[in-house]
C-alpha cells in the first residue's frame, strides 16, 4: 500500500515537470516565431530600402547621360550593372547574408558613381573652356565673312526674284470635253459618252524678263479617280521623270499667246465628275484648273 502510495506521488510529480516543460516549450515556440517574424519583416524593410537607393542610382546616372556628351559609355555600362544588380535583389529573399553582400555592393556602387561624376564633370569642364576659346576665334571669323555673306544673300535673293519675275505665267486657263467633226472642226461638250478629247486652253501673259524662243508645254488631265488622261507621254527632267497627257511646243516673243493644248482621251479613262489640269513650262509648274463631265 505504501509502495503504491510512493508510486502515485511520483507520477503526478513527473506529471507536474511535463506540463511545466510542455507550457514552457509553448512559450519559447511563440517568441521564436514572433521574433522569427519580426526579424523577416525588418529584412524585408532593409530589402525595400536598398531596392529604393538602387533605383536613386539609376535615376542619377539617367541625368547624368541625359545631360553629358561625355564618357557615355562608362556612365551607360555603369547604370546596366545597377540594373541588374536591381533585378538580383527584386528575383532573391531578404536574409542576413544577401542583405550585407548587397550593402557592400552598393557602396561600391556609390564610391564609382562619384569617380565618374568627377570625371564626366572635369571632362565638361574642359570642353566649356575649349569651347570658349573656340567660340571666341568663331566669333572673329564670322565677323570678318558677315559682310561678304550678306551681300551673297542680298545677290542670291536678287537673283531669286529675277528667276520667279522671268517665269513664264498663264491666265484664262480652261479644261474642257470636245468632239471632232469630220471637218476638224472642234465642239465644246461636257457628256463623257460623246468626247473625243480633252481641250486645255489658257493664255501666256506678256513678260519683258522671260526668255523669249521656243517653249515646251505640258499639260496634265486626271480623271475624277486621280487618272492620268491623255498619250502617257513620260519626260526626263532634272528632278526625276514627269508624265503627262499632251504636249506641245510654241514660239514665245515675250508677247500674250493663246494656246490649245488637245488630249486624247480613251472611253474607260471618261468618267462623270470633276477634272484637273495641271499646265507646266518644262518641269515648272505654272498653273493649275478643273473642270466637270457628265
Amino acid at each position: 500500500m505504501m509502495t503504491e502510495t510512493k508510486s502515485n506521488t511520483a507520477l503526478k510529480i513527473l506529471t507536474g515537470i511535463l506540463a511545466v516543460a510542455l507550457i514552457a516549450l509553448g512559450i519559447y515556440t511563440v517568441k521564436f516565431y514572433n521574433e522569427e517574424k519580426e526579424n523577416k519583416a525588418i529584412l524585408q524593410k532593409e530589402k525595400t530600402v536598398i531596392e529604393d537607393e538602387l533605383n536613386d542610382l539609376i535615376v542619377k546616372y539617367d541625368e547624368a547621360i541625359a545631360s553629358n556628351d561625355v564618357m557615355d559609355q562608362d556612365l551607360v555600362e555603369a547604370r546596366q550593372r545597377i540594373a541588374v544588380l536591381l533585378d538580383s535583389v527584386k528575383d532573391n529573399d531578404a536574409n542576413l547574408v544577401m542583405i550585407s553582400r548587397y550593402r557592400r555592393e552598393i557602396g561600391n556602387l556609390k564610391s564609382e558613381k562619384e569617380r565618374l561624376f568627377r570625371v564626366v564633370d572635369s571632362l565638361s569642364n574642359q570642353n566649356r573652356r575649349l569651347s570658349t576659346a573656340i567660340d571666341s576665334t568663331n566669333t572673329i571669323l564670322a565677323e570678318r565673312v558677315r559682310v561678304s555673306d550678306s551681300l551673297q544673300v542680298t545677290n542670291q535673293s536678287l537673283s531669286t526674284k529675277v528667276d520667279r519675275a522671268s517665269q513664264l505665267k498663264i491666265t484664262s486657263l480652261k479644261g474642257e470635253g470636245v468632239i471632232v467633226r469630220n471637218s476638224g472642226k472642234l465642239v465644246e461638250n461636257d457628256k463623257t459618252g460623246r468626247i473625243d478629247q480633252i481641250r486645255t486652253c489658257f493664255t501666256i501673259t506678256e513678260n519683258a524678263l522671260a526668255e523669249a524662243g521656243e517653249k515646251m508645254i505640258y499639260v496634265q488631265v486626271y480623271n475624277p479617280k486621280n487618272e492620268l488622261v491623255g498619250d502617257q507621254i513620260a519626260v526626263n527632267h532634272d528632278g526625276g521623270t514627269m508624265v503627262y497627257s499632251a504636249q506641245s511646243k510654241v514660239f514665245y516673243e515675250n508677247e500674250e499667246l493663246d494656246v490649245c493644248i488637245l488630249s486624247k482621251t480613251k472611253e474607260e479613262k471618261l468618267k462623270e465628275g470633276t477634272y484637273k489640269v495641271y499646265v507646266y513650262s518644262g518641269a515648272q509648274l505654272i498653273g493649275t484648273s478643273s473642270f466637270s463631265l457628265r
